[in-house]
């Protein structure tokens, strides 16, 4: 598995348009063989500040197959408009099995 931590700070004004997009990018990711999971979470202390939680089958399925979807070429229009911060980590899970706490 892959996962993607993006963190989004939404430009004010745009919030509307932000969440038309993300909903769109969303519901089409979720679709893709490679994804997993996609969630998106709303800072509670800050409307505007998103964090997209994506979890896909391997690197591949992200770098190569999610990006390469027209859904995907949709989203980066809308993020370029709306969004003034964005921060991805790219991480994988670890097993602690055996591992002592």
């Amino acid at each position: 598995m892959f996962v993607v931590i993006v963190q989004l700070q939404v430009r004010p004004g745009h919030l509307d348009a932000f969440l038309d997009g993300i909903r769109a990018n969303a519901d089409a990711t979720r679709g893709e063989p490679g994804c997993l999971r996609f969630d998106v979470l709303r800072g509670d202390d800050d409307p505007h500040r998103f964090i997209l939680y994506e979890i896909y089958r391997d690197e591949a399925a992200f770098f190569t197959e999610h990006r390469a979807a027209p859904h995907y070429a949709a989203w980066r229009q809308v993020a370029e408009a709306c969004v003034i911060e964005h921060l991805n980590t790219f991480c994988h899970p670890v097993s602690l099995q055996g591992q002592a706490t």
